[in-house]
């Protein structure tokens, strides 16, 4: 019987400890989870905040990246130097207090001595504006990461030997960020409650890093892991294999994300799903159980990329809905053998933070690889074929048989593709149609050759680049006129119905046309004719039509959006038409009288001002008759150019008896009820015609156009307030503003109705 007293004795004691072991263990999680919700909130929440003031630029876009990625390594060096510096007490004293004078900054807000951004030296202008309005909390929330899990580590804690799995909880943290605004935080709270809210969140946040703290100080080291940590190295070679096993997977998410909504469906919030995998990754991978086996992972992939690699490059992605599958089921299974290669080269938990510093140096190398370097020299999405091969070569036993033997089995596939290229750039030839159904033959050959050789990683290597040059350059029946590229995406300029029309893509949606020949061939002759949106007798040319009886003549029209210039043929007269476009190769493109010629037979001299339309617009000091809101009809719109603020200043730019034409033909958001909600608070009236009369846009050149016109008073508006349906305000719509707007709301309308 004292046997059975004495266990009776021990047992409470031991549930104590093993309940506080798995205490310890949450309160870590959570506090990893808190800390990684914060910081991918704060990105999306103050570049809300700071468009309307700055623009869209690609400034604008291009420094928040490169600011946030460096910052991050900031935070990762800062952490890698406090955990080899100072003992995890200290440490843990040191970054409190940085938390206690990062929450003394809050909340989040742009820094109020930052005016008007220079003309010379943006770039560097607006990395300064970041770092003072969100700099320090951004650093603070990047280092406690790291530090949490170089704590845990020198815990004593059961689970300390590895710490890696707390990766896990911040990368879901992180993924829930990505999902909750656009869907919970955004729809819901205006930019000032989730400024509050995030307040409130970092003071959470500080709690339980205090609480960690103090368990982190009161836990005893790990003995074991103290008597081996001064004879744990890491070589200059494991720490390249770590950058390159990060940077890899951080450029294919950016690439990937941009061939998705640029050469497939560019549908709003379709750039959040990679993303997701991309997080999600790491949660099933850093892990003592992963949620796929790494070699199930690698016997996988080849059947994922060899279909990839003969349908990346070239063609029409018809089945979109099976194109986009295809490419996220790639990117899922070439991300997790990355980062499944990289949780297996962990280095024992001493070298925590040193690993994570090399991680985070190889993120910012490939995001800044696809996200600034790419849309420079390629005038395609060419970064992501790239990306994909050099993924391939990070297979396990990809030198198995060693270097020569590697050599061996890719070099000839390599020859053969630069023996191609060259041919291809030295005579620019395309084959013939005819030769359709022979090519569709040469890639199925290719990708069962690919399936044929995955045991042989070179091999297979170098078959799919073999692949991406041959559907790079070898398209039959394919010659588009120009392809060009700027931070905005791609635009291509190719002529349909047997050379009768030109067209300007971007992406996936047509942003204008010119007829070039008859039906029956022969060259068009008399006026330049406006087709799509534009045509003679559509809603535009009503619109415009009213606007000028009204008042005799239109002096002077602002256009917001430039396309291939098509409005410009509805100038009349000495009416001065000037056009605000902030993508200059929408500019370039427009006014070569070789592409489109509508700005050059019929505005040449009309002006086009370059950069952010709401600031251009309201900069330019005059006063339009008719100002033409055209940016709206691309599948992700400029919200702040839409909002009630944003109206204002179109306002302070309208004549005293001036309309304003919106045009809101959307495939995937309904913005009727976002403009009728905005006219209505500036007192405006508000009428709507929707065109369903146009047929097929590729076959008759015109497109179905949904305009509102705008008014002070509907007289001003002339024949079209007794022509077009009233639009009357949506209560079941909440007013867009600079400090709210819910794209998702408007896109679920669309779908759905209401």
């Amino acid at each position: 019987m004292s046997l059975f007293n004495a266990l009776d004795r021990i047992s409470p004691v031991v549930d104590r400890q093993a309940a506080t072991t798995r205490l310890t263990s949450w309160l870590y999680a959570a506090t990893l989870f808190v800390s990684a919700l914060l910081l991918f909130s704060i990105q999306p929440m103050f570049a809300k905040m700071v468009l309307p003031k700055l623009g869209g630029a690609p400034a604008v876009w291009s420094v928040a990246m490169v600011f946030f990625q460096t910052v991050l390594l900031g935070g990762y060096a800062y952490a890698h130097l406090l955990n080899r510096l100072l003992l995890p007490g200290r440490a843990v004293m040191f970054h409190l207090l940085l938390v206690g004078v990062t929450a003394m900054m809050l909340p989040i807000a742009i820094a109020p001595e930052w005016g008007a951004p220079p003309l010379d030296g943006t770039a560097l202008w607006l990395f300064g504006l970041f770092a003072a309005s969100i700099g320090l909390p951004f650093f603070t929330l990047s280092a406690s990461a790291p530090l949490l899990q170089s704590w845990f580590a020198a815990s004593g804690h059961r689970q300390a030997s590895n710490p890696y799995v707390l990766y896990a909880a911040s990368n879901l943290g992180s993924f829930a960020a990505l999902f909750a605004y656009p869907v919970v935080i955004e729809p819901f709270l205006t930019l000032k409650t989730q400024t509050a809210a995030w307040s409130i969140g970092f003071a959470l946040l500080a709690i339980l890093l205090s609480v960690v703290g103090l368990v982190a100080t009161r836990a005893e080291p790990a003995a074991a892991q103290a008597e081996v940590a001064d004879d744990v190295r890491t070589s200059a070679g494991e720490r390249m294999r770590w950058i390159a096993l990060a940077a890899i997977p951080s450029g294919l998410v950016i690439a990937v994300t941009a061939y998705m909504t640029t050469d497939i469906a560019a549908a709003p919030f379709l750039w959040v799903v990679p993303l997701a995998i991309f997080l999600l990754t790491f949660v099933a991978v850093f892990s003592e159980r992963p949620w796929i086996a790494h070699a199930s992972v690698v016997r996988f992939v080849p059947f994922a990329v060899a279909p990839l690699a003969v349908s990346l490059i070239g063609g029409e992605k018809v089945f979109w809905l099976t194109t986009i599958a295809l490419n996220l089921v790639a990117f899922a299974l070439l991300t997790l053998m990355c980062h499944g290669e990289l949780y297996a080269r962990r280095p024992n938990p001493r070298r925590l933070t040193e690993f994570y510093l090399c991680t985070s140096f190889g993120g910012v190398i490939g995001g800044a690889f696809a996200g600034l370097v790419a849309p420079l020299i390629f005038n395609g999405n060419y970064e992501y074929p790239i990306l994909i091969a050099l993924a391939l070569l990070c297979m396990p036993g990809f030198f198995a048989g060693g270097l020569r033997k590697a050599l061996t089995d890719a070099t000839p596939w390599l020859l053969l593709s630069a023996v191609l290229a060259v041919i291809w750039y030295a005579t620019l030839l395309q084959p013939p149609a005819t030769l359709e159904l022979p090519y569709q033959v040469l890639l199925a050959l290719l990708a069962a050759a690919m399936l044929f050789q995955r045991q042989r990683p070179m091999r297979f290597f170098g078959l799919v680049v073999l692949s991406f040059t041959v559907t790079a350059l070898w398209r039959p029946g394919l010659a588009p006129i120009e392809t060009a590229r700027s931070f905005f995406g791609v635009h291509k300029v190719a002529e349909v119905g047997d050379g009768k029309a030109r067209v300007l893509y971007h992406g996936t949606t047509i942003h204008g046309a010119q007829r070039l020949r008859n039906e029956d061939g022969t060259p068009i002759s008399g006026p330049l004719l406006p087709q799509t949106y534009y045509y003679p007798g559509g809603p535009y040319s009503e619109a415009i039509g009213a606007a000028r009886a009204v008042r005799g003549n239109l002096d002077h029209v602002a256009v917001v959006g430039l396309g291939t210039g098509t409005l410009a043929c509805h100038r009349k007269g000495g009416e001065l038409w000037t056009f605000f476009e902030i993508d200059p190769e929408v500019i370039r493109i427009a006014r070569d009288p070789r592409r489109f010629e509508f700005l050059s037979r019929c505005a040449p001299d009309a002006p086009v001002v370059a950069g952010d339309a709401r600031l251009t617009l309201e900069a330019s000091h005059d006063s339009y008759d008719l100002i033409v809101l055209d940016a709206f009809s691309s599948d992700s719109i400029p919200v702040h150019l839409l909002t009630r603020d944003a109206l204002a200043g179109y306002l302070s730019r309208l004549s005293p008896h001036g309309v304003i034409i919106a045009h809101i033909s959307n495939r995937y958001l309904d913005l009727a009820p976002v403009v009728a909600n905005v006219a209505h608070s500036h007192g405006l009236v508000a009428f709507i015609r929707e065109d369903n009369s146009a047929g097929d846009l590729l076959t008759t050149l015109k497109a179905n156009a949904r305009l509102v016109v705008l008014a002070r008073d509907a007289a001003d508006a002339g024949s079209v307030a007794g022509n077009w349906t009233p639009l009357h305000p949506d209560p079941a719509s909440a007013l867009w503003t600079d400090d709210y707007s819910n794209i998702l709301g408007i896109m679920l309308r669309k779908k759905f109705g209401g």
